[in-house]
């Protein structure tokens, strides 16, 4: 099996030779794993099994002032201290400007000019496309968090119209996309905290599910698989996930779910991409400790396929290098 057909084996369910694994770093820990290895390129040689696209604007990103950086929908990302998000400093949208904001092109051109290079040739890596910030997160960005909870409570339409124009815009951009023979789509929106939804399942199922039911749709019938990334403990959401469509669900936290009950609990019917513990494991363990966890992981969590395994989220600054080591050797060495 290629790593392609290792994903595509998982996601049927059934066993491959090797549980799949995807890898990726934050900008903090990158400098230090590369003076680990001695290698500017040891990405290179990790044997990721995803080829993660993105769907943005050449120049969607400039930087404005010293680590302040725009994106393509006008808002300000204070990166001082987290140099690959950072933290909205700016609002764009409020109930009396929304009509007159002015969405990015969802057929800008140069949001696909990559693919088809990405694309030429023989494909060994499973193809994923991710949208990003795809409902609550990029409501939120334009217009405050706080903003957008409240009025879910006491401004319902405003809420309602601003996630239907942001719907709008997605559909167009997904519909480009699924256009090319990539394999999966990946929607980014963080619904969780450490102990729950944050705007609790009751307003999750009023505002989120019947949107993201249309977005997937769109991948389905286009005979893609559909990934969710959503931070948190939102493991009540699995059976409306599963209803709307998601094949796969990251990251898959070890702090916020018992990922091995989930798995017997929800395994039939979805497939889990994550799962090793950036929160505590990778900074805090021992070598010893990253190694059992691992191939725990590879044997309880990976057993009759679904699994992607991988840290449950991009790997942070404070990672012990030696224990970021131990992992990939247990992922590579299967």
């Amino acid at each position: 099996m290629n790593p392609r057909f290792r994903v595509l084996s998982a996601l049927s369910h059934q066993q491959p030779d090797k549980v799949p694994y995807n890898i990726e770093f934050t900008s903090k820990i990158h400098p230090k794993m590369v003076a680990y290895y001695g290698d500017d390129r040891f990405q290179d040689h990790l044997g990721n099994c995803l080829k993660i696209l993105g769907c943005q604007p050449q120049n969607a990103w400039q930087e404005i002032r010293p680590a302040i950086w725009r994106d393509q929908f006008g808002v300000e990302w204070d990166q001082h201290i987290d140099k690959d998000i950072g933290v909205v400093c700016n609002r764009l949208v409020t109930e009396a400007n929304l009509a007159e904001y002015q969405f990015p092109d969802p057929d800008e051109p140069s949001r696909f000019s990559r693919y088809p290079q990405a694309l030429a040739g023989e494909k060994d890596q499973f193809v994923v496309v991710d949208l990003g910030f795809s409902l609550f997160e990029r409501a939120w960005t334009l217009a405050g968090e706080e903003t957008i909870l409240m009025a879910m409570v006491d401004n319902k339409t405003f809420v309602h119209r601003l996630m239907d124009r942001i719907l709008e815009f997605n559909l167009r951009v997904i519909q480009n996309v699924c256009r090319y023979p990539i394999d999966a789509m990946m929607f980014g929106d963080d619904w969780g905290f450490q102990r729950g939804v944050v705007m609790g399942p009751r307003l999750w199922r009023e505002f989120i599910k019947p949107r993201i039911q249309q977005m997937y749709q769109v991948v389905k019938e286009n005979q893609k698989f559909v990934f969710i990334h959503s931070c948190g403990k939102v493991d009540s959401l699995f059976p409306d996930l599963i209803e709307v469509g998601v094949d796969v669900f990251n990251p898959f936290q070890p702090e916020v779910m018992d990922v091995y009950a989930i798995k017997q609990n929800y395994g039939t019917h979805l497939s889990f991409y994550g799962g090793i513990s950036t929160q505590s494991l990778l900074p805090y363990g021992t070598v010893a400790q990253v190694k059992d966890e691992v191939q725990r992981l590879l044997d309880g969590i990976g057993k009759n396929g679904g699994y992607i395994a991988a840290p449950a989220h991009s790997i942070p600054g404070d990672a012990r290098p030696e224990n970021v080591a131990a992992m990939i050797e247990v992922l590579q060495s299967q």
